[in-house]
């Protein structure tokens, strides 16, 4: 199960070393804000290789994004820019130019054996609810193999 999610978010991750999506001015907000940036949320566990799971990223290095829905066949992405604004994030879809701006609430949690929630309202991409764990943060990671690298630790710890 857990290569399953590896596999899920590596091209997820991947969008740190897409280097021709540098956007300007993303901010960071107060400590429960931190939370939704620089870490990796998915809205669940896959059960099988089938299970779709929705992957959402946003990194501050580069200020862009991905939402993902991917299983360990089939998978789907749409990479975005944005701006932080507090509990706001001001996003840019480049493929087709479409604006949105969604209020993303992170806060700890024990859920499904979770350490935190997001709750995004207002996008019209991917999951409402998205959990993390602690060990998910990208710390910095901007190149794929660091981030697959932090992934992989993170998801071994247990």
């Amino acid at each position: 199960m857990k290569k399953l999610l590896v596999l899920a978010v590596i091209s997820t991750c991947a969008v740190a070393g897409w280097r021709g999506l540098r956007g300007d001015g993303a901010v960071r907000g107060d400590d429960d804000d931190d939370l939704v940036l620089d870490r990796i949320w998915i809205d669940h566990m896959p059960v099988h290789d089938r299970d779709q799971v929705s992957a959402f990223v946003a990194i501050t290095d580069e200020p862009i994004g991905v939402f993902q829905t991917a299983s360990s066949w089939r998978g789907h992405f749409e990479m975005f820019r944005y701006e932080a604004h507090g509990d706001e994030l001001r996003i840019l879809y480049p493929q087709d130019e479409r604006r949105e701006h969604v209020r993303a609430k992170a806060r700890p949690c024990s859920e499904s054996g979770f350490d935190y929630c997001l709750e995004l309202d207002g996008a019209s991409r991917g999951a409402r609810r998205y959990y993390s764990r602690e060990g998910w943060e990208l710390g910095g990671a901007s190149r794929p193999d660091q981030i697959r690298a932090r992934i992989d630790a993170a998801l071994h710890a247990d």
